[in-house]
């Protein structure tokens, strides 16, 4: 008999390329370049970008962060393109309202990118605003996902209800884009996680020494993390190394009994 269980991308941030190395050799299915000393959504410098996206395999994607939300357009704008040209796969955008999010999100969607696909980091501290995903949506972003910025509150799920986490996926994928949760997310958050559907699941802090974010990362704790989230069969590992690109399925993994 056949069982069918969900599973999602397991993305993990680092900071330099021996983190980069040792995250992609315990089976990360994204590599997240990110400065976590300088906010939820620090960037590193282009030049370390390209320095990680040189030293892990091509088939795994790498994405990049530009840095905390701006209301500064034409800022970002250069900022994802700086990025994109270091070789990210992914640039992650920080959203925090529709009103400054719309003239924003009009001119990235304006840029010409290529294969690079540009997510939207909603930071979730003042609330989920379903309206940012027609507005992602519009501007051509391939995903949307939520992130915490003050990282005193707890984990995403100390601080989102699930049903709330639900509707975010749902409307997600209803707009035909990939949806990834992150937020001091740690091994035992996932099991509840992933019965929500999501796409991608993003750690940090759960992946360093005593949980502490700014710390390097420890090889025992990539592989609790590894260990809770199943792997792709065969028959779906491709679809599970490919790089992003518009909206992803929720990932299955099958079992037979």
């Amino acid at each position: 008999m056949e069982h069918v269980r969900p599973t999602a991308r397991m993305l993990a941030s680092v900071m330099d390329e021996r983190e980069a190395r040792l995250v992609a050799a315990l089976g990360a299915d994204i590599i997240d370049a990110k400065n976590p000393a300088a906010g939820a959504l620090g960037a590193l410098p282009p030049a370390a970008v390209a320095a990680i996206r040189a030293c892990v395999p091509r088939h795994v994607p790498v994405s990049a962060t530009i840095g905390d939300p701006s209301d500064d357009v034409e800022a970002s704008a250069d900022a994802v393109v700086r990025m994109a040209a270091a070789g990210a796969d992914i640039v992650k955008v920080g959203l925090s309202k529709v009103a400054g999010a719309e003239p924003m999100l009009e001119r990235l969607g304006s840029l010409a990118l290529g294969e690079v696909r540009l997510v939207g980091v909603l930071l979730v501290d003042h609330g989920v605003d379903l309206d940012l995903v027609a507005v992602a949506r519009a501007a051509g972003l391939a995903g949307m996902m939520l992130d915490t910025a003050d990282k005193r509150r707890g984990a995403l799920p100390d601080v989102v209800a699930s049903d709330a986490l639900a509707r975010f996926i749902s409307a997600v994928h209803a707009a035909g884009m990939f949806a990834g949760l992150a937020g001091s997310l740690r091994a035992e958050h996932v099991s509840s996680l992933l019965r929500l559907a999501p796409d991608v699941l993003g750690f940090r802090g759960g992946l360093c020494r005593q949980a502490e974010r700014t710390d390097s990362i420890d090889a025992e704790a990539v592989r609790a993390v590894r260990r809770v989230i199943p792997v792709c069969d065969a028959a779906l590992a491709d679809a599970c190394r490919a790089p992003l690109s518009g909206a992803m399925a929720p990932r299955q993994t099958k079992d037979v009994a």
